[in-house]
């Protein structure tokens, strides 16, 4: 076998220009499926990262109703839904894979949030004391809440940056007043995400998919809400896995959890309530099956310039069998099998379409960060591909190099050697 390669090399370095012509299809075939799985997997990554958001695997448990989560600005609360209490939450910090767990009260649409004449619409939340932590904020100015402040319901109000600047403007907002449900709370601290994510925003349809357009949070503390709504709400959770691949498990195991322990079966009759976590990660995946499908019969259409790339090394195995007819016979009269000869030109396909494989391989990579840099489209090497093309192309040279090599193991010696 090492014999049969180094006389491979050396056929294929004597006739440079013939070989590299002979790889040509091989090199363009390889290229364009490395080049779309490149862009493939990239643009899967960049549809995970922008639904999800880098770094912050949490996902909302909440209460449905039916196929729909329950929206408490326009409903009246179910009867029968026990809180979350510290026992239930530690519990969900124990489901395999999950890391943190905060229990809150949340409006998606402030009601009556007000400073001085300006209204405010944004989303407004009751938390807990783990609640920062597990979303990871940090107190870009001001103080967060304490325990007293949670303890006493203390009437104290922290904002995210986007809300400090959608309601005051580049005012300093620490100390200041604003007004919730005709409640006066006090400005004491304005948060921001420590890894803040901002999503790959393209075209005007990524805009409205990823784009936070809304007007920002408010945060009280979850004692205070009722001083504001007057009533008990079921409360959502929030709930952190240690991995990106971990959410939809998580959220899953979470929602039962609540599902048994909150719900009463009793109470809630025909409603079809149940805790249930947005799945963000299968959002994702139903995006990527999208491009997926699209880009799949791409990579067969690249596949066509394989098979032409097998022809041509049909072709030029059985001139080179043509050629080098009075060396087969030379061989088989001084005691070679047809086995040797048979192997000796398979391994003689199989590394004039190897190195055209590596050659692809390398001219794909090259190509797709050449793509992305000037298109601005994303692109993420795949070891599986790279690998997986490699093999093929030496599958290519052993299938349509068989032809020639069962050719010249039949030769006739005498024939052969007589042969001009």
């Amino acid at each position: 076998m090492k014999e049969n390669i180094v006389l491979s090399f050396q056929s294929v370095w004597a006739h440079k220009l013939r070989s590299f012509l002979t790889m040509l299809g091989i090199i363009i075939g390889i290229a364009s499926i490395i080049t779309i799985v490149s862009a493939i997997k990239g643009t899967n990554e960049q549809i995970k990262e922008n639904l999800i958001g880098a770094g912050n695997n949490a996902v909302v448990v909440q209460l449905y109703q039916e196929e729909y989560p329950m929206e408490f600005s326009y409903s009246e609360p179910p009867a029968g839904v026990r809180a979350v209490d510290e026992v239930t939450r530690n519990t969900l910090e124990q489901i395999d894979g999950a890391d943190k767990a905060s229990v809150f009260r949340t409006r998606g649409y402030s009601e009556g949030v007000f400073y001085q004449n300006t209204a405010f619409n944004g989303s407004i939340s009751g938390i807990d004391t783990h609640y920062f932590d597990l979303y990871d904020y940090h107190i870009l100015y001001g103080k967060s809440f304490t325990q007293e402040d949670f303890d006493s319901a203390g009437k104290f109000a922290v904002l995210d940056t986007r809300a400090a600047s959608t309601i005051f403007g580049g005012k300093n907002p620490i100390g200041c007043v604003i007004e919730i449900a005709k409640e006066p709370f006090t400005v004491i601290g304005v948060v921001e995400p420590s890894n803040k994510f901002e999503p790959t925003i393209n075209n005007l349809n990524d805009y409205y998919m990823y784009a936070d357009t809304s007007a920002g949070h408010i945060f009280i503390t979850d004692s205070a809400w009722q001083i504001v709504y007057g009533f008990d709400e079921p409360q959502c959770v929030a709930i952190r896995a240690k991995t990106t691949d971990d959410m939809t498990r998580v959220s899953q195991k979470a929602g039962e959890i609540l599902t048994e322990r909150l719900i009463d079966p009793f109470a809630q009759e025909n409603m079809m309530l149940s805790y249930r976590g947005r799945d963000l990660l299968e959002d994702a995946q139903q995006l990527q099956q999208i491009t997926t499908s699209t880009s799949r019969q791409l990579v067969w259409i690249a596949s066509i310039s394989l098979l032409v790339g097998g022809i041509g090394v049909m072709n030029i195995m059985l001139v080179s069998v043509t050629e080098r007819t009075r060396e087969i016979g030379l061989k088989k009269a001084i005691g070679a099998r047809r086995r040797r000869i048979l192997g000796q030109f398979l391994t003689e396909a199989a590394v004039l379409t190897s190195i055209g494989g590596i050659l692809g391989v390398a001219a794909g990579l090259l190509l797709a960060k050449l793509i992305s840099k000037f298109m601005g489209t994303p692109s993420a090497i795949s070891v599986p591909a790279i690998l997986l093309a490699t093999l093929f192309s030496v599958v290519i040279g052993l299938v349509f190099g068989l032809l020639p090599a069962v050719k010249a193991s039949k030769l006739n010696p005498i024939d052969a050697l007589r042969r001009e």
